[in-house]
């Protein structure tokens, strides 16, 4: 590891003449290294202590009154005392640590937090680096499950147009063939009918051809046929007048309004059916209407013993 370098990267600038400062400290320390350095050498000799000790009581002792001595017996030769300890010799106190080591060591100190410091600064970086390369990890990881659902949604999206647009082909293609088939059926069907009604046609001209001596016309009369195919012109009231006695309304009503009712009848005349073509706007009028064509139930047939099968009626509260 360069301490240098990482030092120079994390510390902020130095300031100017900082090298300068840096060499003249370095000259004191060097120069009070040596000052130290010859002081301890000048007081090296250890200086040789002499003591001299003497022994006395400590507490004084009085003598005893004389006896009647005895026969004296020989003394015992005396004992020569025991010399005198010699004096602990007392070292000289240790000089002092030069100063110069001592911010040396200071030095280191603060050089090692330093680097404990560049160093856990360092591994904060490295930590703080894991962290984002997980972050964008998981960020392009996120982004390829979000690309393919949405290629999956695409092709599915692909997949069910595809099929709708089969569906309606199909369809269109059903329902141009049902009318193409309707069509076809229509041409024949009226066709029928044309082949039908020239038939008609053709067998009325046969019969008018061989009848026209027995026509039923008048003499202004400009048709070609045996007798009129309508009713005749009071046919009509005749009807009128057979329906409007049983018409029950009583209610006063602003106008004349008009209710036109198609009633068809069977060849004797009974009515089988009826229905309101027209409505007057009022409704009870028009119910009373229905109810006296029901209550009529037969119509009567026209001069001429014929029944039309289908008639179309005129009614007017007012008339």
């Amino acid at each position: 590891m360069h301490v240098g370098t990482d030092r120079l990267e994390f510390a902020p600038p130095s300031p100017p003449g900082m090298l300068r400062a840096f060499v003249l400290a370095l000259l004191v320390h060097g120069l009070l290294l040596l000052g130290l350095t010859w002081s301890v050498r000048w007081k090296h000799d250890t200086p040789v202590l002499s003591a001299e000790a003497e022994l006395w009581s400590s507490v004084p002792v009085e003598a005893a009154p004389q006896a009647v001595e005895p026969e004296p017996e020989p003394e015992p030769e005396p004992q020569p005392a025991p010399p005198p300890k010699p004096a602990p010799v007392v070292e000289p106190p240790a000089p002092p640590p030069p100063k110069v080591d001592i911010a040396l060591e200071q030095e280191k100190q603060r050089l090692k937090k330093e680097q404990a410091r560049l160093e856990e600064l360092k591994l904060e970086k490295l930590r703080e680096k894991e962290r984002l390369d997980k972050l964008e990890k998981a960020r392009l990881e996120k982004l390829k499950q979000d690309k393919l659902k949405q290629e999956q949604l695409k092709q599915e999206q692909l997949k069910q147009d595809k099929l709708k647009q089969d569906k309606l082909k199909q369809e269109k293609l059903k329902a141009e063939q049902a009318a193409k088939a309707q069509q076809t059926a229509a041409e024949k069907k009226q066709a029928a009918l044309d082949g039908k009604q020239l038939e008609a046609q053709r067998q009325k001209n046969l019969q008018r051809m061989t009848g026209l001596a027995g026509a039923s016309g008048g003499a202004n009369a400009t048709g070609s046929a045996m007798k009129s195919s309508g009713p005749s012109a009071s046919y009509g009231g005749r009807i009128r007048a057979k329906i409007k006695p049983n018409i029950v309304f009583t209610e006063d009503i602003q106008g004349n309004p008009t209710t036109e009712v198609e009633v068809r009848a069977a060849p004797d005349g009974t009515i089988v059916g009826r229905k309101i073509t027209k409505s007057s706007g009022v409704k009870d009028w028009d119910e009373a209407v229905i109810r006296a064509i029901d209550k009529t139930e037969v119509l009567p047939r026209d001069i001429d013993g014929s029944m039309p099968s289908s008639l179309l009626l005129v009614f007017r509260p007012k008339d």
